[in-house]
């Protein structure tokens, strides 16, 4: 009995510190709704109509949404790995010279996540990493002066005008999170990053090169997140 005793007082020391050096690494993952606002450049768009005579967008933020998701990927500590898309839109309605106007200004972004969760910080999870992925810019200008009719819809005598300029860029997005366990299946997310654009082209409507676009008129921008996130998550 003595001798059944110590073998299990011998296998018990031995495993607590492999129990308490697993669960001194955040573990678990999760996924959810992610909305947001990026802080788009609008500066070059707005003098564009300035110049058209035409009103300008009264502020840079664009309402995202969208999703993402994490895990960590066990055989390094501190270290998960996932995804995010997300997408936005904001609009400009005006009437000028007896006709309607409208012009939009969306962006959508995804891509692959990579973050390391700071150790020396218990109960929650603070988070430094990347997205790599890519994302498109595009604005879209409505000019409509009269009723659609079937018979002139797809000829010149159609006095309503439709523009579309695109730009897609590959994206790297320095990015800092907060997770916040409300309960273990839980968890509040609160972030923030800078979306750093590459090699984006500007086109017009379809796929034509649009020459002379400002190189100021890209995909940079700030941007901050929050997010409800269901899983399992142990900080």
């Amino acid at each position: 009995m003595k001798k059944i005793f110590l073998i299990f007082l011998t296998i018990s020391c031995n495993c607590f510190p492999q129990s308490q050096t697993y669960f001194d690494s955040p573990f678990g993952g999760g996924g959810g709704f992610i909305p947001g606002f990026h802080f788009v450049k609008l500066d070059d768009l707005n003098t564009k109509l300035t110049s058209l005579a035409m009103p300008n967008f009264d502020n840079n933020a664009v309402f995202i949404t969208g999703g993402g998701g994490y895990i960590y990927v066990g055989f390094i500590p501190q270290l998960r790995v996932g995804g995010i898309g997300y997408g936005g839109m904001k609009s400009l309605s005006f009437a000028k010279e007896n006709k309607n106007y409208q012009v939009d200004y969306s962006l959508g972004v995804g891509g692959f996540t990579v973050e390391y969760s700071l150790p020396f910080i218990k109960d929650v999870a603070v988070s430094v990493g990347a997205i790599l992925g890519g994302g498109e810019i595009a604005v879209e200008f409505f000019e409509n002066k009269e009723n659609f009719l079937w018979d002139e819809v797809f000829t010149s005598s159609q006095k309503n005008n439709y523009t579309k300029i695109s730009n897609d860029f590959f994206l790297l997005s320095p990015i800092l999170n907060i997770d916040i366990p409300i309960y273990r299946f839980l968890a509040f997310r609160l972030g923030a990053g800078y979306q750093l654009a590459f090699g984006g082209k500007w086109k017009a409507n379809n796929n034509q090169t649009l020459f002379n676009a400002p190189d100021s008129f890209n995909g940079n921008s700030f941007f901050i997140q929050t997010g409800i996130y269901f899983g399992f998550f142990a900080f």
